[in-house]
């Protein structure tokens, strides 16, 4: 499916209009690649699946500072799940004190008898994941704000296609440029700020 955005206050350095062409991804399709489910991202070894929400983490930080070796913001994929024991990943994983990280057995059989001291099993945590086998077909909107006298940003999933150009976001936001002196074109880069652009 494919939304298209003709957004005539940008203006571009040729002066002709700015067209962006988003398409905004299912989660079914996100499914398929293994890598991302409803709100976050999963990340897999032999024996346990870990889920991360980004909009639910406070950065209390328990992950990288205990377990670098799996959990280091500075890497992407920022989580690695070969770097430790499955123990330790899930020791690690309950102190979470949000919903941001989860985890759950990729035995199913398993997961029946995680006790309550598993705090962050998605039993307890998530039970919407506790079967991730059956993909959500919800689809996920794309978030377009206007700044007052700056860009617009676009936030979400989506493919942004410009200049015969392509940029696929994950989880993530873009800023376009509504001044038309960025250097960085059809992206802000902060240049409104300096020549005062009211708009």
């Amino acid at each position: 499916m494919r939304f298209k955005f003709l957004i005539s206050g940008i203006r571009a350095r040729n002066q002709s209009e700015l067209e962006i062409i988003i398409k905004v991804k299912y989660l079914v399709e996100m499914e398929k690649n293994g890598s991302q489910f409803s709100g976050g991202r999963r990340y897999k070894n032999k024996d346990i699946t870990v889920y991360w929400k980004p909009s639910a983490c406070i950065h209390a930080s328990y992950c990288y500072r205990e377990l670098l070796e799996v959990f280091d913001p500075s890497r992407r994929p920022w989580v690695d799940m070969n770097g430790s024991t499955t123990e330790r990943i899930i020791e690690v994983v309950n102190l979470c004190p949000t919903e941001a990280l989860a985890w759950k057995w990729n035995d199913e059989e398993k997961n029946d008898s995680a006790g309550s001291d598993q705090l962050n099993h998605v039993k307890f945590r998530r039970p919407e994941l506790m079967d991730a086998n059956d993909p959500d077909s919800k689809e996920q909107p794309v978030s377009v704000k206007i700044m007052s006298d700056g860009p617009i940003v676009l936030k979400g999933n989506f493919t942004l296609l410009y200049n015969g150009n392509k940029k696929e976001v994950h989880e993530s936001m873009i800023s376009i440029c509504r001044c038309g002196v960025s250097d960085h074109m059809p992206f802000c880069d902060g240049q409104h700020r300096k020549f005062g652009f009211i708009g």
